[in-house]
């Protein structure tokens, strides 16, 4: 069954970029280092089932100011260890968000962001609770289909009715995560949400995050490496502490 399945644990559209910089520089403590950009922002991480369950006051300790926790996938995965994950991270006094994986072959996506919604992908206007994220990328399961066998157009109209639904359930639109090659090849590099949806981009083994797909003039989250200090993959908020929590509970 399809919900018996291991579940995509982490994200296949960077592995080839951090692959790349282990390659050239030849160490994994230089691949890791912190980007250029890290003095001053706020750092976090993100996790899934795979890191079980997370001793959230030492991720604190080291350093960790935010997280995102993989919530569900498709409409038949739900994170076993998402309580533990989501309500810990808060608890040790991290601001902390949901994420869904997205997989465009299996539904709507209207009917995955209200499964997600369901299931942990809620937001309220706390301060603490970051806006649900979608997470679309490679196909993980079908390197043949990298677009999940969706055209560009069907593949932006996919999105957006993942958008309006996670918009008409909680009152924000989701963060989107994604890389840039994901973005020209499967939605055409569209500029359809720019305006209106934050971009957590994925680019690891690089200094700065470099050009930003899609019309998007700036990043608010950045995934630049797949390991290190903090369990699971290591991010940055583009801002200070205090607007990360302005960002957490703005409209």
């Amino acid at each position: 069954m399809a919900s018996e399945r291991p579940p995509f644990r982490r994200r296949a559209g960077v592995l080839v970029a951090a692959t790349a910089a282990l390659a050239l520089t030849g160490t994994a403590s230089t691949a890791a280092a912190a980007p250029a950009l890290a003095v001053g922002k706020p750092r976090g991480h993100d996790v899934s089932s795979h890191q079980k369950r997370v001793g959230w006051s030492a991720s604190r300790s080291r350093g960790a100011r935010f997280v995102y926790v993989k919530a569900t996938e498709s409409t038949n995965y739900r994170n076993p260890y998402f309580a533990q994950q989501y309500n810990g991270a808060r608890k040790a006094g991290l601001v902390r968000g949901a994420y869904h994986f997205a997989r465009p072959d299996r539904s709507s996506g209207a009917r995955q962001a209200a499964y997600f919604v369901r299931h942990g992908g809620g937001w309220r206007a706390d301060g603490w609770t970051l806006p649900p994220a979608l997470d679309i990328e490679y196909n993980p399961y079908n390197k043949k289909h990298r677009c999940y066998g969706l055209n560009k157009k069907r593949m932006v109209r996919w999105i957006r009715s993942f958008s309006d639904e996670v918009r008409h359930r909680t009152g924000r639109r989701p963060v989107i995560y994604t890389t840039i090659q994901w973005w020209k090849l499967c939605t055409g590099n569209s500029r359809a949400f720019s305006k209106t949806n934050p971009l957590w981009i994925a680019l690891h083994g690089t200094r700065k995050p470099g050009a930003l797909p899609g019309g998007w003039r700036y990043w608010t989250f950045w995934q630049y490496q797949s390991e290190g200090t903090l369990p699971g993959d290591q991010d940055l908020f583009n801002g200070s502490a205090s607007r990360l929590r302005v960002f957490a509970r703005s409209r």
